[in-house]
């Protein structure tokens, strides 16, 4: 068998080609300050405002980032007219109440990943969209990378023969000394839905259907997970996703076929370069990024898309896939005994 040598090219637009519309940012901490910072440098879109439970908080972002309308309530926010799309950035465990806020006051959403504490919330979340008729989208921001378009690209034409196994980690050393939201189940907090949704992401985006689910892991004092391994199994692929907040760990991803593989160095999740290996370890063909591509602002430029053209939802990442994701971590927690308060 004779085996591919050159990888696709990204198809992924010019961020900067986005028709440009008016965020909102709800709740300004530290993922929202990264998303406002990729919006500022790598796309044309503006951000006229943040909410936040406390107005000094909301002015020392507003500040930070150049100035726009702050407000001491998120109510505020989601009723300011100049406001065309909400980002929400809350923790997971308030996901559900402030995404189906922002849309009850008319606004379509990008809500951080994990979309919701569970499969009910995030279809309450979705059947709310719906009902109005207004975008909404889970901001798992790999999805949207040239790095992961070239994945998509590199499975679906064959290139590395039949797919035949997955193997991706994702670990921080982020417990017991990290944010105090990861040990506390109020919050929804554990490794799963922090990290260990990226590797069951790449794993789902290239393993359609169902998948057999078996997960095995260590529980914190507090009883939310601290490390897991989550075997997703379909009709002839098999994906072994690894994560914890405990440890430091490479952050990898091995993508292999029968004729070749893929590996993303460095942190599998976020922008960098893929390798196309042969069978003898010989490098193929590599694809980098340009070294000015920031990463968080592709699903924001992807939402300003859909929305000016009237969609619901996005292609890249649809509603049936984050609930089919939202299905597979259910599952795990049950598997793995971690139960949220309320559930």
């Amino acid at each position: 068998m004779t085996t591919p040598s050159t990888l696709p090219s990204p198809t992924t637009p010019d961020p900067m080609d986005a028709p440009v519309l008016r965020w909102g940012i709800l709740a300004p901490g530290g993922i929202a300050a990264a998303f406002a910072a990729a919006l500022l440098a790598g796309t044309g879109q503006q951000i006229v405002a943040c909410g936040s439970r406390s107005l000094p908080r909301a002015r020392e972002f507003a500040s930070q980032f150049g100035g726009f309308t702050a407000y001491g309530s998120y109510e505020e926010l989601v009723a300011d007219p100049n406001v065309d799309v909400v980002y929400v950035a809350s923790p997971h465990s308030a996901h559900r109440e402030h995404a189906l806020l922002a849309l009850r006051a008319g606004k379509p959403v990008l809500v951080e990943k994990a979309f919701a504490r569970n499969t009910s919330e995030a279809t309450e979340v979705i059947d709310e969209a719906r009902s109005r008729g207004l975008f909404c989208m889970e901001a798992m921001w790999s999805r949207f990378l040239p790095r992961y378009d070239v994945v998509r690209q590199a499975v679906a034409d064959g290139l590395l023969g039949d797919l035949q196994t997955i193997v991706a980690d994702h670990g921080q050393l982020l417990y017991p000394d990290g944010p105090q939201r990861l040990a506390d189940p109020a919050l929804a907090g554990g490794a799963l839905l922090d990290l260990g949704i990226y590797p069951i992401s790449l794993a789902a985006m290239l393993l359609p259907g169902d998948l057999d689910i078996s997960a095995s892991g260590v529980l914190t004092p507090e009883g939310v997970d601290r490390s897991g391994t989550i075997v997703l199994t379909g009709a002839d692929t098999i994906a072994t996703c690894v994560t914890t907040m405990s440890a430091q760990t490479a952050n990898t991803a091995v993508i292999a076929g029968s004729s070749a593989r893929l590996e993303l160095p460095g942190w599998f999740y976020q922008r960098g370069p893929v390798r196309l290996v042969s069978p003898d370890d010989t490098v193929l063909d590599r694809f980098d990024p340009p070294v000015t591509e920031h990463g968080l602002h592709f699903e924001a430029v992807e939402s300003a898309r859909r929305i000016s053209a009237g969609d619901v939802e996005s292609p890249l990442m649809p509603w049936d896939e984050t609930l089919r994701i939202m299905r597979i971590m259910d599952e795990v927690r049950a598997q793995l005994g971690v139960r949220y308060p309320g559930e």
